[in-house]
């Protein structure tokens, strides 16, 4: 099982913000007090920050997906939802995160710095906190936002002093292992080393850490052996150290053109540009050479050869003998003072610049583009308050589609509509993906709350009825009360004339019907 793992992949997902709470608050003798629907909580963020006691990304290699708490919904009584946690990943100071395409994010340097991977969703807002003059009562809340998914690549680049390179075996494990308390493993076969190792050494009063990269061979650069997987670890170090094999039983190879193919290499990668703080090319840093084994008779007489020639080159020349120690002390004191030269030139802090972007005079806040795709026509809206506005409105609420409606149409949208050529009845799309809402776009003139007057969770602009005015229904109590009033008195007048029966239908004689209608009043009829 792996022990160092230095590039990782990491799925992150923040917490998603609660829903807001749509209530009405009742009290005695108080039915309808008003609105009081508490705030939803605001979903936890995933945060990646530096760690002191956090030297490698194993803990990410075996749990790469991670996931923020999220926020409660909110409560009547105005009582707002809580937020969730933040969770807080712990990474080796170097680190660097990479979106998918290979883009820089962020380089976290320094203990405590720290990166917002996937930010949490916002709560939503209640009813209480939506109600104004014209919408005293809302009778619909907001839904809370879900929280960024973002998948990123973080990147171990160890900081060190003085990184030791060149080929495989050619004594850069011993060489740690003489002058630091470092304990690689050392063997005589090629490709030993299969992971950094960091030593720290003391030269007099000077301290400095020296990194051990694995072996470098011919197109590491591009992807051969293990250099293109740990070229980056190199990146950071102010001292370069080529480590020199003069004791080589192969027969295309010597010091020379062992120094020649290690700088091609190092001149080839690139891994370094876009890092802040590593833009100096790796061929530009401070360099030495190191020749390796002089132990060996034959090795000692080959370095004596090539030495002359190195030093031509303007690099410092070091013979040692990693197995018996000679030479480690002079070669300790010279990279103690190339270390102190580059703390010194780089002795000077520069502040942080604040870097102010302001919006510009005609952002809009979104965009509308028209797209034609084999025939296909339609209207895209992209922008971070249409979006968000999309995924808070719960759609089965009528009065909820009316205020985004009302939001919409004062950003300015359909006026940008009308702009692109969109007519009515045609499809109009916000936002990307499965979060975005498809509807036929219907233009209005009036979209204002003053419409919103309808029966809670209504919206007038989805009815094809009207609501009678106050006036509308006094007029009709009035006619109710006039027609009242004239059958009163209709049957009041037939009461004074004796009227009480309708004429007989079985059809008797006149003389009988005047006889029973001469009776004007019950008393003369029974006397």
């Amino acid at each position: 099982m792996a022990t160092f793992v230095d590039r990782v992949v990491l799925h992150a997902t923040g917490g998603n913000g609660g829903n807001g709470c749509a209530s009405i608050k009742r009290e005695k003798f108080k039915p309808l007090a008003g609105p009081d629907g508490g705030n939803g909580g605001k979903g936890g963020s995933v945060i990646i920050e530096v760690d002191p006691q956090v030297t490698t990304l194993l803990e990410f290699h075996h749990l790469p997906h991670w996931h923020a708490g999220s926020g409660t919904q909110g409560m009547g009584n105005w009582r707002q939802g809580s937020s969730g946690e933040d969770l807080v990943l712990g990474v080796p100071d170097g680190t660097v995160i990479k979106a998918q395409d290979g883009s820089v994010l962020a380089d976290l340097v320094g203990f405590g710095a720290r990166y917002v991977v996937a930010p949490g969703g916002h709560g939503g807002l209640g009813n209480a906190a939506l109600s104004s003059p014209r919408r005293i009562a809302p009778g619909f809340a907001l839904l809370g936002e879900p929280g960024i998914e973002q998948d990123v690549v973080l990147e171990l680049k160890t900081i060190a002093d003085v990184a030791l390179i060149g080929f495989p075996s050619a004594g850069k494990s011993s060489l740690i292992a003489s002058i630091s308390a470092a304990r690689p493993k050392i063997a005589d076969y090629p490709f030993t080393t299969l992971i950094p190792n960091l030593g720290v050494v003391q030269a007099g009063a000077s301290r400095f850490t020296v990194a051990d990269v694995p072996g470098l061979i011919p197109g590491a650069s591009e992807g051969k052996g293990l250099g293109l997987e740990f070229l980056r670890h190199i990146e950071r170090c102010s001292v370069l150290v080529h480590v020199i094999d003069c004791a080589t039983l192969e027969p295309d190879r010597d010091p020379l053109s062992d120094l020649d193919v290690i700088e091609s290499e190092l001149a080839k990668y690139g891994g370094d540009v876009g890092i802040e703080g590593g833009r100096v090319p790796l061929t530009e840093r401070l360099r030495m050479v190191v020749l390796n084994k002089i132990d060996v008779p034959e090795a000692r007489e080959l370095a004596e050869l090539v030495r002359p020639d190195l030093e031509a080159r303007g690099l410092a020349v070091f013979e040692i003998s990693a197995a018996s120690h000679e030479g480690l002390r002079p070669l300790t004191y010279a990279l103690a003072e190339l270390v102190e030269r580059f703390r010194r030139e780089t002795a000077e802090i520069v502040p942080t610049r604040t870097v102010l972007r302001p919006k510009a005079v005609d952002d809009a806040g979104f965009t509308v583009t028209r797209h034609d795709e084999a025939g296909h026509v339609f209207f895209q809206i992209l922008g971070t308050r249409p979006e968000r506005w999309v995924r808070q409105t719960q759609f089965s609420n009528d009065e909820a589609v009316g205020y985004l409606a009302d939001r919409l149409a004062r950003l300015g949208v359909e006026e940008s509509l009308f702009a692109a050529g969109a007519i009515a009845g045609a499809e109009v799309v916000i936002g990307t993906g499965d979060s975005s809402v498809v509807f036929d776009w219907e233009p209005t003139m009036l979209t204002g709350s003053e419409l919103l007057s309808g029966p809670r969770g209504t919206d007038l602009r989805l009815e094809n009825h009207e609501r009678p005015t106050r006036v509308d229904k006094r007029k009709e109590y009035k006619d109710r009360m006039d027609a009242k009033t004239e059958a009163r008195a209709e049957l009041w007048t037939e009461r004074e004339a004796g009227v009480w029966t309708d004429d007989d239908p079985t059809g008797s004689s006149a003389d009988d019907n005047d006889a029973v209608g001469s009776q004007t009043s019950p008393s003369t009829a029974t006397s």
